[in-house]
């Protein structure tokens, strides 16, 4: 597989640059994860890096690079993509409105009759 020397900004890992393996597209992956063991034996702490475009660069402005920044709110965000039709997860499902037929409404002029 290939990969590409990829820098980190902020937090703890801030200036090191690290081989991060390459999708099928040659890009890395959007966010990437870093277990950190506890010294203590509990649970690990996993630090999260946002990738971000490096720099742009020529006349077509494409990405000359790939770079992760810290994300310090941890797994906000990357619950995978956010597809127009779908409804957000903290709505309540709508109840239509009642059905009361097409002159429910006084003075709708609905029931005339020609006379």
């Amino acid at each position: 597989m290939k990969s590409a020397d990829t820098p980190f900004v902020g937090g703890p890992l801030d200036g090191r640059v690290l081989p991060v393996l390459l999708g099928l597209t040659g890009h890395p992956p959007k966010t990437y994860r870093v277990p950190v063991p506890d010294a203590e034996g509990g649970p690990a702490t996993v630090l999260v890096y946002r990738r971000a475009s490096y720099g742009r660069g020529g006349r077509l402005g494409l990405s000359q690079g790939w770079r992760y920044e810290f994300d310090e709110g941890g797994d906000s965000g990357g619950h995978g993509p956010r597809w127009p039709w779908s409804r957000p997860a903290s709505t309540a499902p709508r109840t239509p409105p009642e059905d009361s037929g097409p002159d429910a409404t006084p003075g709708s002029g609905g029931d005339r009759t020609e006379g």
